[in-house]
């Protein structure tokens, strides 16, 4: 097919200071150049990016992981290869691809060759270490661009490319077995919602922590068996526990909150030798049990980062055939600093797409 045109500026959301707050103009809508890919790149016309919560990170700099400046942030990008490097050989002109929160990996070292590419000492990350997906154009390296399959609308397949993938990898962390059930925490928002579907094509019941009315029947409407509440519980540990078929508790807890008290929760109501996944990154919080529970119940706590490539096509792939629908609404690139507004402010139940055209 004949090379598309590709123009020298484009629109993009920049953030050229952290620590501002979600009301101020923290963003700023303008052009910026058009990058040109090097030997091993790809240039995707982004059309749609999915919002995740880790951008709002980026936007006020509260991790202790610095970003760079300025920076476009922007890790679920969907779109299509418009141009390539030189030794790009296995992404076309015209493939529908995905621009990852892993942007690149070294792909030699003994994380990458164990398939734990997000380990990658020299790993660069989309929206943060490198511009991300909030431009109309973002590079990234072709072996880590997702490979979005043709029958996928891109609008709505954008968060699958981070929440969906990472919920996905935590839930294959989680050790959870088909007819087990799975506590998930942060069931309403943005990562929550994919957690609820993709735990349910993997066969488990899905016990759903959040509050509110309105994430109550998201998380409902989405299959969650059971939905406890933590605005208006009196005994939060006793309602996860009974929850469970034989009231022993959860098999599993994945753990999608933004704030630190669901993470000191966990370990009292999952069940003896369950294992409670951490994929949520509340700013400056830790976690901590009582080691004589820990240690008797044999209780397992880990981390779960995002997904690898594989991973990332598996998930993709229950997306492609049907099992995955998250709600979302879509605005344009240019309202991105509301979205962090609503975001900072606890009001998003799903996910917020935005249209880099507008």
């Amino acid at each position: 097919m004949s090379a598309p045109h590709i123009p020298q500026e484009q629109y993009a959301a920049v953030v050229e200071k952290t620590g501002g707050q979600s009301g101020a103009k923290a963003v700023l809508y303008k052009k910026i150049p058009v990058q040109k890919p090097g030997p091993d790149e790809v240039l995707v016309n982004v059309k749609y990016s999915g919002v995740c919560h880790t951008d709002l990170h980026a936007m006020l700099g509260d991790w202790p992981i610095p970003a760079k400046l300025p920076l476009v942030g922007g890790h679920e990008g969907a779109g299509i290869v418009v141009a390539r490097g030189e030794l790009v050989k296995d992404v076309q002109i015209g493939d529908h691809a995905g621009i990852k929160w892993l942007n690149g990996s070294c792909l030699s070292c003994s994380y990458c060759n164990n398939m734990d590419e997000p380990l990658c000492g020299e790993a660069l990350l989309s929206g943060y270490t490198v511009d991300g997906s909030f431009q109309q154009y973002a590079i990234a390296k072709a072996a880590h661009v997702a490979r979005i399959p043709r029958e996928c609308d891109l609008e709505a397949v954008a968060p699958v490319l981070c929440a969906g993938i990472t919920v996905y990898k935590g839930l294959k962390e989680s050790g959870a077995k088909p007819g087990q059930s799975v506590a998930i925490v942060g069931a309403g928002g943005g990562l929550g919602t994919f957690a609820i579907q993709y735990a349910k094509a993997m066969g488990l019941n899905v016990i759903a922590i959040d509050g509110g009315a309105e994430k109550k029947g998201v998380c409902e409407k989405l299959g969650a068996s059971t939905f406890v509440d933590f605005q208006s519980s009196k005994d939060l540990v006793a309602e996860v526990r009974a929850a469970s078929s034989d009231r022993l508790g959860p098999h599993a807890v994945l753990l999608v909150a933004v704030h630190e008290k669901p993470f000191q929760q966990a370990t009292r109501y999952v069940r003896a030798r369950g294992t409670v996944v951490c994929i949520g990154l509340p700013a400056n919080a830790t976690i901590s049990a009582p080691v004589f529970d820990t240690v008797v119940r044999m209780v397992n706590i880990k981390g779960s980062y995002v997904g690898n490539r594989a991973d990332t096509a598996e998930a993709l792939e229950f997306y492609r055939r049907g099992l995955i629908k998250v709600p979302f609404k879509t605005v344009g690139l240019s309202q991105l600093q509301d979205v962090y507004k609503l975001m900072s402010e606890g009001q998003i139940a799903g996910r917020y797409v935005v249209d880099t055209s507008k």
